[in-house]
């Protein structure tokens, strides 16, 4: 129900993956007669029990408190949703809702794995040979270097399990990839992960400009600074893609020259298409929670909802615990 566009978005989408992935089973956890009044009248026949719908009288709504959220909207459909998580009825959660919600109630709901003091935010970007991830991304903006640590176990437990990157690179973001520079937080993080081995391979300092370079497969920050840097490269992206389209569209020769290249474009623009990477993961939870992006379309809440496939047929929470006791063990 949440998200910018609700049910015209979700409810496609939740076909079309079921359409992809034969042992997909989905519950939609909203108002039942708005659901039924979209569903088409053939679902039944193409699905079966695959699609089900689970009544609820409450919606979070996208600029309500996370505290407001939490204690009076227990039957939103976004705490029905994490509840039946809990509950074992389903396998995941995909949202996109109010985020500060999403976590608050998952994380309360849910709880931490052990070992691990908060949830972070983790999302796959693009890279020069595949993607990197990053956390965290806005749930924690004030972080101690422990819980960066545990950011660096999360991130490469996450990389193994999705990417299939046996020994992931991780790195801190910082100002500069020396090691002098940085804030206190950040040095101290840096002289904690260049002591462990085993759960993470700690490579050191990363800088912004090369998010894309293929260098590393993690990238560990803290919230505020993680979810600046995300918002500015969304920023950049869409700026580009304004600056290609004006260019080909000032002449008739340029559009011309545009008609020619449009198949080398249009691969380039598929590999970086946001709505191919749509679906952060709130990692270090007691289950898979995904927030989908609120302004996401069919096709990008598609691939959210394959991301939490993906997950659960890799048991991302129990090879992050697995990570995180592998690095207490070692008297981290």
């Amino acid at each position: 129900m949440g998200g910018d566009i609700g049910i015209p978005v979700t409810l496609p989408a939740a076909i079309d993956s079921l359409e992809a992935y034969p042992c997909l089973h989905i519950v939609l956890v909203g108002d039942s007669a708005a659901l039924q009044e979209a569903m088409p009248k053939d679902v039944a026949a193409r699905f079966g029990n695959r699609l089900s719908i689970r009544h609820t009288t409450e919606i979070v709504e996208m600029d309500e408190s996370p505290v407001m959220a939490l204690r009076h909207k227990k039957d939103s459909s976004m705490r029905r949703a994490i509840d039946m998580v809990k509950a074992r009825e389903a396998d995941a959660c995909v949202s996109a809702g109010n985020t500060g919600a999403l976590m608050a109630t998952a994380r309360f709901v849910l709880k931490t794995l052990p070992g691990i003091d908060r949830p972070a935010i983790c999302v796959a970007m693009p890279s020069e040979h595949g993607v990197v991830y990053m956390l965290d991304l806005g749930a924690n903006v004030d972080c101690s270097p422990e819980q960066l640590l545990q950011f660096a176990v999360m991130g490469s437990a996450i990389t193994t399990a999705v990417s299939g990157v046996e020994k992931p690179r991780v790195a801190l973001l910082n100002i500069g990839i020396e090691d002098i520079k940085g804030n206190q937080l950040v040095q101290d993080a840096h002289q904690l992960m260049q002591k462990l081995s085993g759960p993470i391979e700690y490579v050191g300092f990363v800088e912004a400009d090369e998010f894309y370079d293929a260098k590393v497969d993690v990238i560990v920050c803290d919230g505020f600074v993680g979810n600046v840097a995300l918002k500015s490269v969304e920023g950049v992206a869409r700026l580009i893609a304004r600056f290609i389209k004006e260019e080909f569209s000032r002449s008739w020769l340029s559009m011309f020259a545009g008609l020619i290249s449009r198949s080398v474009l249009s691969r380039a623009g598929k590999r970086m298409d946001p709505r191919g990477y749509n679906g952060a993961s709130l990692v270090g939870l007691k289950g898979i929670v995904l927030k989908s992006h609120g302004s996401a379309d069919r096709l990008a809440t598609a691939y959210a909802i394959k991301q939490a496939y993906l997950q659960v047929e890799q048991n991302i929470p129990k090879r992050i615990e697995a990570g995180v006791q592998d690095w207490i063990g070692k008297g981290a």
